[in-house]
């Protein structure tokens, strides 16, 4: 196979120098050889890419942060359009409007846009690409108080498998814009994106309080009484995780399984303080890092390093009565001990208000249940599957059948489908208009209605 064409970017392939760093992935699970890695500087770049691929009849991914659990970022023998060159950022802050390259990071964005005291929705880790996030929906800890990512986003400069850059807003292809809000890359490669940005910052109060799982019903009650009228502003989760050996853990806890609240408030932080001091006092807190703290640096707080085993799934929760409480403790108590973390997020706020707003069904529910396998070693594959995948059957009783698709990894069509419930069809309709021939397919695919119908 020749060299792409018109291509201004490096190309790598197979034995390379670079190829082998260039491909590797967050989740060290994927280990897959593209035919290319082209990495592109301009949506000139990513046109030349497409059409190379499309003319030797290769397979297309595409490569931003690389966070993707599922391994869609790559494939073996194909395309990958590796965009994280395309890095610029641009705040407007009168206006209160972000230009980002389809390359940049949380982390970066969080700097950029910090500087003058805005933000939208990000990652809760920093190193996730903007672009694969957002495209997926975007939940982070802001979520209650300033929606989605998604739902910040006001304009996407698409690339199509024709080579056209598209750009979508409200007011041109606005049905574009609604689908590349949560339906994934299914409609062409991202080149830019452009989000309407919100007051915060840049200290708030965050952190995380780590109690004796003891104490794990008592502080996830709590939580949940919290949330039967939380203000918006509160951001927060449960998670149960290995306690690491880090010198704020107490070393007759290193090594031990720790439940916890982690979270920020998304206001003053004074204000954050005084409303969620009794919660975090709810038991006797073993580690308390809760306090004023830069929202950059809280951004970073829970990075963890890439090159580790990965294997996520999660559900939407209706509800959360004493026995899902007591099943989500029991279970979360039998997780293995490494970097798995057993989260629950609750919902409402901007996120349920934001129903119908994007493709996302389920956005009401109350609660996101999501295992997050994180482990070393291939000889613990097995052990921690298993335990992520049993949380299905445990929380069936409460679940509404839906899931969130940036935690999950390849789960097959139906959960595709019932991430979008009756928005998939509207969705099979704009990738029929944007890619009938289902170019975009090396993702948590929406076939063409065409296709689907076929």
């Amino acid at each position: 196979m020749g060299p792409i064409e018109g291509f201004a970017g490096e190309q790598l392939r197979d034995g390379d120098a670079g190829y082998d760093e260039a491909r590797a992935l967050f989740n060290a699970m994927i280990d897959k050889r593209p035919a290319v890695i082209a990495r592109c500087t301009s949506p000139d770049d990513v046109a030349a890419a497409i059409a190379h691929a499309r003319g030797a009849g290769l397979p297309i991914a595409v490569r931003a942060g690389g966070h993707s659990v599922a391994g869609v970022s790559t494939n073996d023998g194909g395309v990958v359009i590796d965009v994280r060159a395309m890095d610029a950022v641009s705040v407007d802050p009168d206006r209160r409007v972000a230009r980002v390259g389809a390359g940049v990071t949380w982390a970066v964005f969080d700097r950029a846009t910090q500087a003058h005291a805005l933000t939208a929705t990000g990652g809760r880790v920093s190193t996730t690409g903007v672009a694969g996030l957002t495209l997926g929906g975007g939940s982070g800890w802001t979520e209650r108080k300033l929606g989605l990512a998604c739902d910040s986003l006001v304009a996407v400069e698409i690339m199509t498998a024709g080579g056209r850059l598209v750009r979508a807003t409200e007011k041109e292809h606005p049905e574009l814009l609604w689908a590349s809000k949560g339906g994934g890359g299914n409609f062409g490669v991202v080149c830019a994106l452009e989000f309407a940005l919100h007051p915060l910052g840049p200290a708030v109060f965050a952190g995380l309080a780590l109690y004796d799982p003891d104490d794990g019903r008592t502080v996830t009650r709590a939580l949940r009484d919290f949330h039967t009228d939380a203000p918006d502003e509160a951001g927060l989760a449960i998670v149960y995780l290995t306690a690491p050996p880090e010198p704020f853990v107490p070393p007759e806890w290193h090594g031990r399984r720790m439940a916890g609240i982690a979270g920020l408030w998304c206001g003053p932080a004074a204000e954050g303080e005084a409303a969620l001091r009794p919660l975090i006092g709810a038991a006797p807190a073993i580690v308390d890092l809760f306090g004023e703290r830069p929202y950059c640096e809280f951004q970073c707080m829970i990075d963890d390093p890439p090159g580790n085993r990965n294997f996520w799934t999660a559900d939407y929760l209706g509800s959360l009565p004493d026995d899902a409480i007591e099943a989500f403790c029991a279970y979360s108590e039998r997780m293995p001990a490494s970097f798995a973390q057993s989260l629950l997020v609750p919902w409402g706020g901007a996120v349920a208000r934001g129903s119908g707003a994007t493709p996302m069904a389920n956005r009401d529910a109350a609660w996101v249940l999501h295992p997050f396998a994180v482990w070393e070693g291939a000889e613990h594959d097995t052990e921690h599957i298993a335990w992520a995948r049993e949380s299905h059957a445990v929380f069936a009783p409460w679940s509404t059948g839906g899931t969130y698709l940036n935690f999950i990894g390849d789960e097959g069509a139906d959960r595709v489908r019932a991430a979008f419930g009756p928005h998939y069809e509207r969705l099979a309709s704009v990738k029929a208009e944007w890619d009938p021939e289902n170019v975009f397919r090396g993702n948590q695919n929406i076939e063409p209605s065409r296709l689907a119908t076929a």
